[in-house]
């Protein structure tokens, strides 16, 4: 009987779209949802194209400033929004997609944290043992 492949256990975090480290081709594909998460202006910029943990980091970064533009606009609907004009039911609505929004980007950025961990292990060279340094 052939051997069978060790079954890796993924977080609940880990994107669906990415395929688990290791497995054949699953660097393309967390390159590629990575990428999908910028601006797509950033797929000419050649450094996040060639490096994938730079890719990962600034991914990271930009999830990041999204959460706290998302909170910014949630704290201040109920202040603002009134003096634009905004109808109540709709400020109401407004905070509610804010928060669903909030919720998202926190999976986002834990998916993108689990990513950029799995990038930079696959990247590192095997440890040595102290045994093997002699």
């Amino acid at each position: 009987m052939p051997p069978t492949a060790p079954t890796t256990t993924l977080s609940p975090d880990w994107p669906c779209q990415v395929k688990p480290p290791g497995s054949r081709d699953w660097e393309r594909t967390a390159t590629r949802w990575l990428r999908d998460l910028l601006p797509a202006r950033y797929a000419g910029y050649s450094p996040l194209v060639r490096h994938h943990v730079l890719l990962a980091r600034h991914a990271q970064i930009q999830v990041q400033h999204e959460i706290r533009a998302v909170r910014v606009a949630l704290q201040t609907s109920r202040a603002e929004l009134p003096t634009l004009g905004v109808a109540p039911a709709v400020i109401e609505n407004t905070i509610r997609m804010y928060a669903m929004e909030l919720e998202q980007l926190g999976r986002l950025a834990r998916g993108v944290r689990l990513v950029m961990e799995a990038l930079v292990d696959d990247g590192l060279p095997p440890r040595r043992s102290p045994a093997q340094r002699r």
